[in-house]
Formats: C-alpha cells, sequence, structure tokens
C-alpha cells in the first residue's frame, strides 16, 4: 500500500514546472524556524521561533535521539506563542524537539537537536574507504592524507582500492549483465566483510572516484512519467548489510519507457528491483565521483584533487564561511508543494532564524559572499536548475558556499553526464557537499551539535514516517534515491589545529610533546596515543590542558596525536568539539613533510616567455609544514605558503630545458623535497648549443617549435653574407632537436632558418 501512496503522490505533484493554487504565502509558512539557546545554572533549554501572523497554536514535542516517535507533546502554546523553555534537562545531555504549528489551510514543522555543554566525542567508529584504483597513484599523497584526517577527526580507516566501474549503465545488451552484477557485488562484498567482522564499530562508507554505481527500482520522484519513469542510481545499496541478501533483487521490474536508457530495468540486468526501502539503513554514505563532467577543462584526476585539497582546508579551517544560510527558491509553492522548506527549517536550528537570507542570484552571491550552507532549487534539466545555474556556472565560477541541497527535475538522476548535482563538488569553490532536497525533505538539524553530514543522510534514508523516523514524511520519502554527494564524515564547526608538533624522549625515563597553539581562541588540548598511526587512539588527558606541552611518563614505541578543544556554541546549544588532530612518532625527529609537485605535469611544453603556475600538494601529519619552495634547475624561483594548493606563478621564463622541484620546510627547519618534473620552454627563434665531438666534429642542438622544421646554415663569419645550408632538422614534440658537422673547420658560425 506504501508504494502504491508514493506512486500516486508523484503522478498527483506531476513535473516540476506547472503552476498550481497555493494557500499559504510561501515555503517558509510550512517551517517553524527553532532554535535554541541554553544555559547550564540551572539548566534550561530555551526554544525560540519567529511569529507567525497566521498561527492559531503550536504543539512542542521531545524525544531522545534515535527513537521513532514523540509521544504526547511537553506543551502546547497559543497562536501568538513565539517559544518555550524546557527545565527538565541535565548539562552534558541532549535532547531532540519537534515543533508543530496549526494555521487555517496549512501546517509547520520545526526540528531542534539541543544540548547543554555535550560531551566530547573521541572515537567515531570505522569507515569504509572504497577508492577507484585508476586513480590511487596519481593522488597517493592526497589520499593517504585524507586518511590521516579522517583517524584525526575520531575514525578508524579500512581502505580499499576497487575496480572502476566498467559496465556502461546505460548498456541494455544482454551480454554485460552478469559483469554488472559482479563489479556491485564485488565492492559490496568488500563493505559486509568489514561490517561483519565488528558491527558494532563500522559506522559509514566513502565512495572515492568511479566507485561501481548500484540503480534500482521504478521512480520518478521528479514527476516525468513515463520520460524519467526508471531505476534511479541508488547508493542506498552500500548502506544497507544486515538486510542485503534478501532483499535486493533483481527479478522482477520491467521498465523502458525512460528517454535515457541508463533507467531501464529489465530482471536479470543487474539492476535491482526495490523502489522503496521499509527497513532501516545501517551505514552513513557518501560518493565523491567527479568522472564524465566534460563541461570542466580539468580531468577527473584533478578535480578529484582540488576536491580534497579543499576538504583538508575545510577541516583545518585553512578556508571558512560565514554561519549563515542561502536560499535561492526559484519554485515557491507552484507545485503545490513547499519545497524549500527544507532549507528554512534546518537553517534555523543552525544559524537562527535571523541568519538564513533568501535571494534569486546564486553564483553572483556567492561570488563575494560566502555561506556556510544553501538551498536551491528550480525547474531542472540534467545540467541545470531553473534560476540557480547550470553545470557550466560551476565550471567558470567558484561559489563560496560549503554544504548544499538543490532541487528540480532531472538531476536528482546523478549518474549523468555533466550532472548539476555533482557538479558544485568540482567547483574550485568551497562546496563540499550536495543532495537533491525536496522530494522527500532532508533532516540536517543534528549538525548543529556535532553530528556529521552522513549521519544526517542516514537519518534522512530512514524517514518513513511519524511512526518510523519521526520527521515530516513528504512525498518520495524512504526512496531509494536519497543520496549524499560528498564526504560523509564532515561537521559543520571546524576548530583550527594546533601545530608544529615534536615529540622527543625526555632522558628520564618519559616522552616529551610541545606543539604552537591554536589560531581559534580553543579551552585547552587533549593529548592521544597509539601504537601506530592508523589508531585508534586513547585519549591520556582527562581535562583540557591549556598549556602546549605535556610529558607522558612511559616510553613506548607510539605515536602521538594533539587536538585542540572548543566548547562550540551554534542555534542549537552548546557542545565540546574538537580539531582535527596533529601527529608525530616517538622516533627523535620530527616527521619531515612529504610534498609532491602536481603541477606543471612531467614533459610539459611552454613558449618563450611563458609564465608557468608551479602547484604543489604537501602532507604534513606533524602540521608543522610553514612555506613551499619552488627550484628550476637547482635554483629557486618562488614560493607559496598555502592554503592548499600551494601555487606559485614562475613569469617570463625563457626558452631552455628545466628540471622542477618543489620542497616543503617545516617549523623545525626540516626539508622534504619532490620528485622531479621536467619541462621546456620552446622559443620561436631557437637557441642553438655547440658542443665539440672531436676530431673537428661538432654537434648543433637547439630548442625550438615542437615538430618544426630547421634550416641550420653556416659561414665562417658573422658580417658574412653567403650563408650556406648545413642541413635540415625537424623537432622532436617538445622543441629539441640536434645536426652534426663534421666538415674540420677551424671556425664557423651556425644559424637556423625557418624554411
Amino acid at each position: 500500500m506504501r508504494e502504491m501512496r508514493s506512486s500516486l503522490l508523484v503522478i498527483l505533484y506531476g513535473g516540476l514546472c506547472g503552476p498550481t493554487a497555493a494557500i499559504a504565502q510561501s515555503p517558509v509558512s510550512y517551517a517553524v524556524q527553532v532554535s535554541a539557546t541554553v544555559q547550564a545554572s540551572p539548566p534550561r533549554i530555551s526554544l525560540v521561533w519567529p511569529t507567525d501572523g497566521g498561527a492559531s497554536g503550536y504543539t512542542v514535542y521531545r524525544k531522545v535521539l534515535g527513537a521513532n516517535t514523540w509521544g504526547n507533546g511537553i506543551a502546547s502554546l497559543g497562536a501568538s506563542s513565539i517559544g518555550c523553555v524546557d527545565s527538565n534537562v541535565a548539562v552534558g545531555s541532549n535532547y531532540e524537539y519537534r515543533v508543530t504549528k496549526a494555521a487555517s489551510g496549512y501546517s509547520g514543522e520545526g526540528y531542534v537537536y539541543a544540548g547543554i555543554q555535550a560531551p566530547l566525542v573521541d572515537y567515531r567508529g570505522k569507515i569504509v574507504l572504497l577508492v577507484d584504483n585508476t586513480q590511487s597513484s596519481s593522488l597517493s599523497n592526497e589520499l593517504v592524507r585524507l586518511q590521516q584526517d579522517l583517524v584525526g577527526d575520531g575514525w578508524t580507516v579500512l581502505r580499499h582500492d576497487i575496480a572502476r566501474e566498467a559496465v556502461d549503465p546505460a548498456n541494455t545488451n544482454s551480454s554485460i549483465w552478469t559483469a554488472r552484477s559482479n563489479e556491485l557485488a564485488i565492492a559490496k562484498g568488500l563493505v559486509r566483510t568489514d561490517y561483519n567482522a565488528d558491527p558494532t564499530n563500522v559506522a559509514a562508507v566513502f565512495l572515492l572516484g568511479h566507485v561501481p554505481v548500484p540503480y534500482s527500482g521504478s521512480i520518478a520522484p521528479d514527476g516525468h512519467i513515463p520520460q524519467h519513469l526508471g531505476a534511479w542510481p541508488a547508493d542506498l545499496y552500500y548502506a544497507d548489510v544486515p538486510y542485503d541478501t534478501y532483499i535486493w533483487h533483481d527479478v522482477s521490474v520491467s521498465t523502458t519507457g525512460a528517454d535515457d536508457t541508463r533507467n531501464w530495468n529489465l530482471p536479470g540486468d543487474g539492476k535491482f528491483d526495490q523502489s522503496i526501502w521499509t527497513l532501516p539503513m545501517t551505514l552513513q554514505v557518501g560518493r565523491v565521483d567527479l568522472a564524465n563532467l566534460p563541461s570542466f577543462s580539468t580531468s577527473e584526476t584533478e578535480l578529484l584533487r582540488q576536491y580534497l585539497n579543499k576538504d583538508h582546508n575545510f577541516r583545518t579551517r585553512a578556508i571558512s564561511a560565514q554561519r549563515r544560510g542561502w536560499i535561492d527558491d526559484n519554485f515557491g509553492l507552484s507545485t503545490g508543494e513547499p519545497l524549500a522548506v527544507t532549507g528554512w527549517r534546518n537553517f534555523a536550528a543552525f544559524f537562527g532564524a535571523s541568519n538564513t537570507v533568501s535571494g534569486s542570484d546564486w553564483f553572483g552571491t556567492l561570488a563575494t559572499n560566502s555561506y556556510l550552507w544553501g538551498y536551491g532549487c528550480g525547474p531542472g534539466t540534467y545540467t541545470s536548475s531553473g534560476g540557480v545555474g547550470a553545470t557550466t556556472d560551476f565550471a567558470a565560477n567558484s561559489p563560496q558556499v560549503v554544504f548544499t541541497m538543490f532541487f528540480g527535475s532531472y538531476f536528482g538522476d546523478w549518474d549523468s553526464q555533466d550532472n548539476f548535482l555533482r557538479a558544485g563538488l568540482a567547483s574550485s569553490g568551497y562546496t563540499l557537499t550536495s543532495a537533491w532536497s525536496g522530494r522527500p525533505y532532508w533532516q540536517f538539524h543534528h549538525m548543529a551539535m556535532g553530528q556529521t553530514v552522513g549521519f544526517s543522510t542516514l537519518v534522512s534514508q530512514n524517514n518513513l514516517g511519524f511512526g518510523q523516523g519521526g520527521y515530516d514524511f513528504n512525498t518520495d520519502s524512504g526512496f531509494i534515491h536519497v543520496a549524499l554527494m560528498g564526504d560523509p564524515t564532515l561537521r559543520l564547526h571546524p576548530v583550527a589545529p594546533p601545530s608544529a608538533l615534536v615529540v622527543l624522549t625526555n632522558g628520564v625515563g618519559g616522552v616529551s610533546l610541545s606543539w604552537t597553539a591554536s589560531s581559534d581562541t580553543v579551552l585547552g588540548y587533549h593529548v592521544y596515543r597509539s601504537p601506530t598511526a592508523a589508531g585508534p587512539f586513547t585519549r591520556l588527558t582527562t581535562n583540557v590542558t591549556t598549556a602546549t606541552d605535556y610529558t607522558d611518563p612511559v616510553v613506548t614505541s607510539n605515536v602521538y596525536m594533539v587536538r585542540a578543544v572548543n566548547l562550540e556554541m551554534s542555534a542549537s546549544g552548546t557542545y565540546t568539539n574538537a580539531s582535527q588532530g596533529i601527529f608525530q612518532s616517538l622516533n627523535a625527529a620530527a616527521i619531515p613533510p612529504n610534498v609532491t609537485l602536481i603541477l606543471p605535469t612531467s614533459n610539459s611544453l611552454f613558449t618563450n616567455p611563458a609564465n608557468v603556475l608551479l602547484t604543489a600538494s604537501v602532507f604534513d601529519p606533524a602540521n608543522a609544514f610553514t612555506n613551499i619552495v619552488f627550484y628550476a634547475n637547482g635554483s629557486p624561483v618562488g614560493q607559496a605558503s598555502g592554503p592548499l594548493p600551494y601555487s606559485f606563478t614562475w613569469s617570463n621564463v625563457i626558452a631552455g630545458a628545466y628540471c622542477l622541484t618543489a620542497s616543503a620546510m617545516s617549523a623545525g627547519g626540516m626539508v622534504s623535497a619532490s620528485g622531479p618534473v621536467d619541462i621546456i620552454v620552446a622559443g620561436t627563434s631557437p637557441i642553438l648549443t655547440i658542443s665539440s665531438l672531436g676530431n673537428g666534429t661538432y654537434s648543433i642542438s637547439g630548442t625550438g617549435l615542437p615538430n618544426n622544421t630547421n634550416r641550420i646554415e653556416f659561414s665562417g663569419s658573422l658580417p658574412a653574407t653567403n650563408w650556406q645550408t648545413l642541413g635540415t632538422v625537424t623537432a622532436d614534440p617538445f622543441g629539441a632537436f640536434q645536426i652534426t658537422d663534421s666538415n674540420l673547420s677551424p671556425q664557423r658560425f651556425y644559424r637556423t632558418v625557418f624554411p
């Protein structure tokens, strides 16, 4: 019955283009923009929200996190109420509230997860990291840094490099159906094995690169039937472990009416039957897949590198955004639904109602104004959201918004070429996550108290109504298309980490640690220890230390981690928050930073006079890195100090061959050098070099335009007019050429002429 109800709603709402009658004035009317202020003595949580002249009353509910039902309300309030106070609370605990609003012809909902000085989360569990193995080598430095960042935020990483998706989902030929099933089964098998080995602690899956994409169902959550009815990408397949062996089947659905054969679904074709989910998902899942984005001139590998750099920069507060929300709503109530209400509700819990801004210029506004969260919606195509922008806008601009929700037709089917939902992750701006939010609504409000975006994804996927999930239930809730684009472990409030960690034996049987303070105002620091850098780490400090040094009385073979600790205050309360960890091994010497020169690539060719962009990537577990110095043929040409990527433009480079390197300098004075990268700067007039080969024979070599034919001439004197041709020679693809003169002349001058 439930699947029929949802399907009927899809048809009733129709495609996202036509107007229908609206009851309330705008989507914000359907929200109760609830936020919370807290105090510790006496403990109390005060809920507040803006007044609504159309309201006839409010009801407040409370439950513990994870409960599926709200029970009876704890307060019934009049039409003019703008808040209430809950004094039945304790310091160190969290509470989830729901506020409903009754009004003439419409109703409203709001949620807040509130707490007073909620305790620090040291350990977040295990995360399965599935990496497209075609990217592993090129991104080795960035992947090691990502793993250490995850460990530094409390995760244990279980990494698997797996085969890239090989079977095109648009291919309907039965000869490849088994191959499609097999590549999905292999990827899921790795997740299942890790989960079964430790079901208590395995909590998340991070898909990086073009990891096999599951398709499932016969759905059209954007309302385009039959054009878009069929199987949609379904990363819920990776989120479900306990039930997957008997729920995910491929025996009954048969649909071939969609315009794109990617959405066709036939029995046995390797695409699953499930359209909706009635059992709870288990794992937090997020995907960063930047394949098949031809609107971006940068390669897939470099887009992934750029994303991983953005991810690290955000975690370490090298980039930060204003704590406010931006809403660009181009639907209003024209579809009969308050689609943008998911932005109004969540942003109030993050920032308070007054820090949510609505407007109509996504890329123009975000070019110069930063927002931590944004919501945009409008009539869609695979590559655009009307009134918001297009994939080409992401390729040309750098929007300063970190977490995003979008909604519109077609692009929620995210495994399409130049897909709009994935394009934000590929932009050079701040964007790190994206969700197709509107059908259904998403519940992100837990992030205001330190939960991950992956946790919110799992909550949203498991919201099957007030009897299961507990949140506003609208069309297509529980459908298999609900998925997160982005790193699922990201949290809302990064703290700047300390730096320059040094660990040394102290000569009296102990270990001395010292570090440089965080650039943020923090409560202090926690110190941790583990046998290896992979963790898990055990906290050594019961209370935060305000000093920037620590003594461990025991000398063992260990790795140490230090995190800065802050009491975070959001519009939902206060919680203890920690920075990324910095690491150092006990080996009486600092771990040197690891540096890789990523631009230019080896054997790159430039034309004189050249402007050469030098870019390096650095992984430094001790966060002791200070700056990068770039060298050409052993001589320094410039430096950079961050944030990632570390870049410098070497200008007006004359013709020649250059060996480029980069060196990372640490606070303790240690230096690490990158591997060499050779480039050629070719001149329009080649530069000749004459070398004696002995016995009156000379080699004349030069560097000019690649593949150009050069005529080499000689004369006995420079002023001569009787230059004679020695021969012609064609430069190689890098502009280099060489010719030999064996005429035993005691003196000759040479020149090149383009024939």
